[in-house]
């Protein structure tokens, strides 16, 4: 490996390298177990900040130095740099919303942190993957750091049963993966993306093979359950209810992004419309997340609940622009998951500010009136869902309108009418949320209890970091919403070099 090598590779030495750094620090300075955010705790929290800072402080740095192929694993590029980006500045947002929630936790909480970098590396692995072994390796490495992540609060029952979930079913799907990888090397004779997209071009014929089929059906499958699009979406809605609500944001975000950026990598540079039978399962997935989503939120009591059939919805309409075909499919996914990140982030941002130690602010009910008791909150949270539902001057109306293109520009016909439907019926639950929200409360004592002493919004202060990382954040939305040509410019430029 070259100098250069090695400055293309900064922000993932950086990011790898943080999670280290806190691990010592926390050695160092951790003494007697204490309630509270105690001197550990505020030094990791702060190292960690400082480490994303700098991770993606040196991706311009990096960026002089791509497109570059470090080993047949990894490839640097403007694709790969963006999504690393966007990674960090959301692990950032979630490591400022976990150090008020941790403060009220008695485990201790240093270790969250070291957990929290080691899933961001994972997840930059991921998006820079040009090999299976790299894919493998970074996809393991988040999933094994969101095991202990989700079941982070050891004295919470739905926490432990929500991370045991997420084990057993991440491992059967790393499973599925795993054959699928052994299936496609035994027919193509490569483990590297841009090479089985040119053998699979040039043996056509091979590609009918039941060994080839039954391998893309096994990596779909195994996609399937880390995207938690339909009909592999069982545990979705426990693992973000029994999760805390910072790592809820996670995995909304980062884990599903990751994935999903390395999926549209992949395809880029094989046309999926050349695999018949791949492109009609890809469809169906797509039509059944959107109605199993929007429709079970419908019956929802519980606001995590709500957001997990919601982001279920969302990955179907992000799969109706992956079956796009040209460049504005690229940009239609990019745009959209920009916008899911910070809609997302902010509603479970919501939660968390609000959550206390005795459980997240979770049950709907608890949530009327909260206009009166805290006015900025519930106009986040609605711009927030007014986001994830498309309205105009928003970003996620942006995100939308590119996917419609993208199938539009592709005569995706039937998918475009569902994805419109299924955005009529999304519009009921998250205005039902606002309605709530903005309703008057009723007559009794101010703090109700959801479900298992599920927390209540109550009127104490909301720490200054999550105030102004939620501002942000709803800046940002609307933002994007007014004016987002210079995102779509970024997007334009970090796809040159994919298509």
């Amino acid at each position: 490996m070259s100098g250069a090598d090695f400055l293309a590779l900064l922000p993932l030495m950086l990011i790898s390298a943080a999670p280290v750094a806190v691990m010592l620090a926390i050695a160092f300075f951790r003494g007697p177990r204490q309630r509270g955010v105690g001197g550990a705790g505020r030094m990791a929290a702060a190292l960690t900040l400082l480490g994303l800072l700098i991770s993606f402080v040196s991706l311009p740095f990096a960026a002089a130095y791509a497109p570059r192929h470090v080993t047949p694993l990894l490839i640097i590029d403007d694709y790969a740099l963006f999504y690393m980006g966007l990674i960090f500045a959301a692990t950032f947002a979630v490591a400022l919303l976990s150090y008020g929630y941790l403060g009220m936790l008695r485990e201790r909480r240093e270790e969250f942190y070291v957990l929290l970098l080691l899933a961001a590396a994972g997840s930059s692995v991921l998006v820079a993957s040009a090999h299976f072994a790299s894919f493998f390796l970074g996809l393991e490495t988040l999933s094994v750091s969101l095991y202990a992540l989700v079941s982070y609060p050891a004295s919470r029952a739905k926490a432990i049963e929500a991370g045991v979930k997420y084990l057993v079913l991440a491992a059967v799907s790393s499973a599925f993966l795993l054959f699928g990888m052994a299936l496609v090397y035994g027919q193509l004779g490569t483990m590297e993306f841009s090479e089985i997209a040119q053998r699979a071009a040039g043996a056509a014929g091979r590609l009918a093979e039941p060994a080839f089929l039954g391998a893309l059906a096994l990596i779909a499958v195994g996609f399937g359950f880390k995207l938690a699009v339909a009909p592999f979406h069982m545990w979705t809605p426990d693992v973000y209810e029994g999760a805390p609500a910072p790592v809820s944001a996670f995995v909304a975000t980062v884990s599903k992004g990751a994935v999903f950026a390395l999926f549209l990598r992949y395809f880029a540079l094989v046309d999926i419309h050349q695999m018949g039978s791949l492109a009609l399962v890809a469809t169906i997935i797509s039509i059944a997340s959107m109605f199993t989503g929007n429709l079970l939120a419908l019956l929802q009591e519980n606001v995590k609940r709500i957001l997990a059939y919601s982001s279920i919805a969302h990955l179907g309409y992000l799969v109706v622009a992956f079956l796009a075909s040209g460049p504005l499919r690229v940009t239609a996914v990019s745009y959209y998951l920009v916008s899911y990140f910070i809609a997302m982030l902010g509603a479970f941002g919501v939660v968390s500010v609000l959550s206390d130690g005795q459980g997240d602010a979770e049950d709907l009910e608890a949530y009327r009136g909260l206009s009166s008791r805290r006015p900025f909150i519930a106009g986040v949270f609605s711009a927030m869902l007014f986001s994830l539902a498309g309205i105009p001057l928003t970003a996620g109306f942006i995100g939308k309108f590119y996917i419609i293109a993208a199938g539009v520009g592709s005569a995706l016909w039937l998918l475009v009418a569902v994805l419109v439907a299924n955005s009529a019926i999304g519009l009921y639950y998250y205005i039902r949320v606002i309605i709530t929200m903005y309703s008057a409360e009723a007559a009794g004592p101010e703090r109700a209890e959801g479900p298992e002493g599920a927390a209540a919004p109550q009127g104490a202060a909301v720490p200054l970091g999550g105030s102004l990382l939620l501002a942000a954040l709803t800046l940002g939305l609307v933002w994007l919403g007014v004016y987002p040509s210079p995102l779509v410019s970024l997007i334009q430029k970090t796809i040159h070099g994919l298509m």
